[in-house]
Formats: C-alpha cells, sequence, structure tokens
C-alpha cells in the first residue's frame, strides 16, 4: 500500500507543477490530437440507423434492446417471474441450499465454480456501485431535456428489459468462473467467452472474442469508468461551493489526487475490501439521495399525479415516442448512464465473486439491478425535475449542466439539499470508480497474467488516470472510452446468444434445488 501511494505521488506532483500554468492549452492539444487519431472509432460505434429522415438511433442500442427482448422472451419473461426469488436469495432465504452435500447432479457445477469471496448482497452493491451514478443524475436531465416527460416511460421499459439481460450475463459468469489456488476468483465475460464458446466447438473465435472484450473494459475502466466519473463529481462539488468563488475552484487535479488516494487504498485489497466498502456506501448513497428526492416530492405532494399524466402522456405521443427514445437510449444510455450496463458484461464480473454452488442464484441477483438503478432511481429523479419545472424540452444540456439542473431541483425546496446531492455524487461516482477499477483489473488480468506486479502496474495507472480526469477536459479522450464500454457488448452479447440454452439448464437446475429445500 505505501509502495502504491508512493508511486501516485512521485508521478503525479511533477505533473501538476508542469501543468499549472499551461493547463488549458495542454488539454486541448491533447484532446485535438486524440480526436484525431481515434475519432473514428467513437463514429463507428455509434454510427445511427435512420428511423426517419431526421432521427436515427445508434446501432449498438438497437442491438441492446433487442438482445434484452430476446432474453425476456427466451426466460418466459424472468424479469417478472423471478423478481420476488431474487430477493429471497439477496435475504439469505435459500442460503441453505449451498451447505448441503453435493448431489449428483450439480457436481460438474460445483467443480467449476468452486466457493467464491463474497455473499450474494456484497455482489449486488459491488456490481451496484458501478451502475447507480451519474447517469442517474445527469444522464436523467439529459433525457428528459431532448424527450421530454415520455422519455421517463420508456427510461422504465428499458430497465425491465435489462433485467432479463443481466440474469443471462451474471449467471454466465459465476458458472465459467475459475478459482486461483488462494481463492481469488477470477470472472466474466472473459471466460465464459473462451471457455463456453469453446465448449460448443468454437475455441478460436471464444479466445478472440474473450481477448476483444479485454482490451475494451481495459479502456473503457480507464475512462468511462474513471475519468468521467472523478470529473463531473468534481464539477458539482465545484459548483454548490460557490463555483469561481469555491475555494477548490481551479484546484481540479487536488480532488484528484484525494480521490485517488481513497479509491488506492480500496482497490489494493481486491475484490473483498472492494465489497466491505460497497455493502456500506452503496445503501448510504442511494439512501440519502433516495431520501432527499423523496422530501421534494412530498413537498409537491399535490403535483406527482400531474407528473404521472405527463409522462405517460408524452410517451405515447409521436414526439415523446421520438423524443423518449432519442433521450434514454441516445443521451442516457451512451453518456452518463451507463444505467444499465445490462449486456454489456462488465457486472458479470463483480457478480463472478459470490459465493455459491448456483450459477442461477446470481443471476436472479443480478436482475435486481437495473430495477434499483434505472426503475426506481432514476424515475425518482426524472419525477423531480418534471414537478419542478427544471428541465425544458429542447433546450441543449451537457452531462455537467444535467447534474447542476438535479442539484437545482432540489435546492428549489431546501437550500441545503445540493450539497446533500454533492455528497452522493462523490459517493456515486467513488464507487463506480472502485467497481470499475475491479473490471478493468480482471480484464488486465487475463491479458497480462495473474500476479502481484502486473496488478499493481494497472492499479497505478488507473489512480493516474483519476487525477489526470479530474483537472483535465479531455472530452475527445473520455468520447473514445465510452465507445470501448459499448464495444464491449459486440463480443459479449455473441455469447449471450450462444449459451443461453446453458443458462437455460443453471436455472432450472437451481429450481429444482430450491423445491427440494
Amino acid at each position: 500500500m505505501k509502495q502504491l501511494i508512493t508511486c501516485l505521488v512521485a508521478l503525479v506532483l511533477p505533473l501538476v507543477v508542469q501543468a499549472k500554468d499551461t493547463q488549458v492549452n495542454l488539454d486541448e492539444k491533447i484532446n485535438q490530437l486524440f480526436a484525431d487519431a481515434t475519432g473514428w472509432f467513437p463514429a463507428a460505434m455509434f454510427a445511427q440507423i435512420p428511423i426517419t429522415d431526421t432521427v436515427g438511433v445508434p446501432w449498438v442500442l438497437i442491438v441492446l434492446i433487442l438482445g434484452a427482448a430476446y432474453f425476456t422472451i427466451y426466460f418466459k419473461l424472468i424479469n417478472f417471474s423471478g423478481f420476488f426469488t431474487a430477493v429471497n436469495v439477496v435475504r439469505g432465504k435459500y442460503d441453505a441450499i449451498d451447505s448441503h452435500e453435493a448431489q449428483e447432479d450439480i457436481l460438474q457445477t460445483i467443480k467449476i465454480e468452486g466457493e467464491g469471496e463474497v455473499s450474494h448482497f456484497q455482489a449486488l452493491t459491488a456490481a451496484l456501485s458501478a451502475t447507480v451514478g451519474l447517469g442517474n443524475i445527469a444522464g436523467v436531465a439529459i433525457a428528459l431535456s431532448i424527450g421530454g416527460a415520455g422519455a421517463t416511460f420508456w427510461m422504465i421499459l428499458i430497465g425491465f428489459l435489462g433485467m432479463a439481460s443481466k440474469f443471462v450475463e451474471c449467471t454466465l459468469g459465476v458458472k465459467y468462473r475459475e478459482i486461483a489456488s488462494d481463492g481469488t476468483v477470477f470472472g466474466g465475460p472473459m471466460y465464459y467467452l473462451k471457455k463456453g464458446l469453446g465448449d460448443l466447438g468454437f475455441k478460436k473465435a471464444g479466445k478472440l472474442l474473450a481477448v476483444v472484450f479485454a482490451i475494451m473494459c481495459v479502456g473503457g475502466s480507464f475512462g468511462g469508468g474513471n475519468m468521467f466519473q472523478v470529473n463531473q463529481a468534481f464539477k458539482l462539488f465545484e459548483y454548490v461551493t460557490g463555483g469561481e468563488q469555491s475555494f477548490i475552484y481551479g484546484k481540479g487535479w487536488l480532488f484528484g489526487l484525494i480521490m485517488a488516494l481513497l479509491v488506492g487504498i480500496v482497490i489494493i485489497g481486491g475484490i473483498k475490501k472492494i465489497a466491505k466498502v460497497t455493502d456500506k456506501i452503496v445503501p448510504i448513497m442511494v439512501g440519502v439521495y433516495v431520501l432527499a428526492v423523496i422530501a421534494i416530492l412530498m413537498m409537491n405532494f399535490s403535483e406527482i399525479p400531474n407528473a404521472i399524466q405527463a409522462i405517460i402522456d408524452g410517451a405515447f405521443r409521436p414526439v415523446g415516442i421520438v423524443g423518449g427514445v432519442i433521450g434514454v437510449l441516445i443521451q442516457g444510455f451512451q453518456r452518463a448512464a451507463f444505467s444499465n450496463e445490462a449486456g454489456i458484461g462488465s457486472s458479470s464480473i463483480a457478480h463472478s465473486a459470490v459465493k455459491t454452488k448456483y450459477a442461477a442464484s446470481e443471476g436472479l441477483v443480478a436482475l435486481l439491478e437495473p430495477f434499483i438503478d434505472t426503475v426506481v432511481v432514476c424515475t425518482m429523479t426524472a419525477l423531480v425535475l418534471i414537478i419542478t419545472g427544471q428541465i425544458t424540452t429542447g433546450m441543449a444540456i451537457s452531462d455537467e449542466q444535467g447534474a447542476i439542473l438535479t442539484a437545482q431541483a432540489l435546492g428549489s425546496g431546501i437550500s441545503w439539499f445540493p450539497y446533500v446531492l454533492a455528497i452522493a455524487v462523490i459517493l456515486f461516482a467513488f464507487s463506480s470508480m472502485i467497481s470499475w477499477s475491479y473490471y478493468g483489473y480482471q480484464a488486465w488480468s487475463y491479458l497480462f497474467g495473474r500476479n502481484k506486479r502486473t496488478g499493481n502496474v494497472y492499479k497505478i495507472i488507473f489512480c493516474v488516470f483519476t487525477v489526470i480526469g479530474a483537472a483535465a477536459s479531455l472530452g475527445a479522450v473520455i468520447s473514445f472510452s465510452d465507445a470501448l464500454v459499448f464495444a464491449m457488448m459486440v463480443p459479449n452479447m455473441i455469447g449471450l446468444v450462444l449459451l443461453a440454452p446453458k443458462v437455460k439448464a443453471e436455472l432450472k437446475r437451481y429450481k429444482l434445488a430450491i423445491s427440494q429445500n
């Protein structure tokens, strides 16, 4: 730990001193050079399929939604039928099943799965910490600014559909995970693509897709899972503490250095340490934010029926439908929302570490993620924005402005609520960063080997990017990283569709175990 902190300070401080007076010019030069070199990739990933003469939807988002709809049908509405079972798994109702002696029909599953490192609840909070974040604040505001109140309806629908994709990928994450001799779990799409597709006779394709996914995941962890999070957290913190008069105005590097040190302290301990932090911080951060939102809703209780009616009316008008799709799928999904990550495969990395003998048990737990993240938290944000009148359809806003609008919505009721939001945002960003560092570390280990030295190299690089992300405005870098995150969907979705029958068999086996308990 001391070595990590020493390396981080030694690497960052000279950069801070040298760039202090030339930060803006340096940012602009780096941003332009990077945009020139990599601009083609985001353009390709977010290329739009025209819906009308003036409206188009990125093809990656269409694939994600079609995949989620397919899994919803294939697993007979598992999003709904498995909901209460998932809640009971998290509550520990079926924990006794995992302690039973192995039965003949599950010997192979047990052999593959090993024991795991964290509980169902800890795995859920670790994954939620990566998905519940700035998208629930800034992304919702952007969605409503483009699609109007009706965008909320489509956001909820996508949340429900995404539950099925999460179930599939996280079941596979546990089924094909690997356990090191010291008990450390290595799992995620890299492993079920390689091993699962290998079992189906596609060994070379599986290995190739696994490597492609791992590369994309590492890049995504540095940008969207790190730089973007800390940058937006700093901007909002700077705003609520006085803007240009703030004590931290223009000191993004200091904010980033503090966050980097805190992140470094946590991630050095691996998933067990991360889970111990997230199982405390996620309930607190979601609770604080939800309570603040509920307070505003209660203060404007009489307006709630009108807001709900506006959502329903807007969703089924032609403008509302087009606006809703664009607002949620393009702005909310592509940018801050990462709201689901369903179909992208990242969450399966965290869920793979769970202690269980039944892969489907964790798949069921995972389907709660999109419900909590999108259906609950995003909807509450949308209601506050609609009721307080902070959003005007057609207004063009950035991620930073989206978070500020939500802060203003909370501040409209009680003046000090924006400070509550600032604390929540910092917790959101911090928790997202530590979870994404684990995702990136797992992918890095897959590519470069599972040893302490390579792991520490990744963690140091991650922390350096934290400081850079807070201090710099590198839009092209973050856009490229967004594209990498969504590019993870391509190899992952191929694996999910081909391996869906394996998931169905795991679900059947788990249901049988429950019925015999």
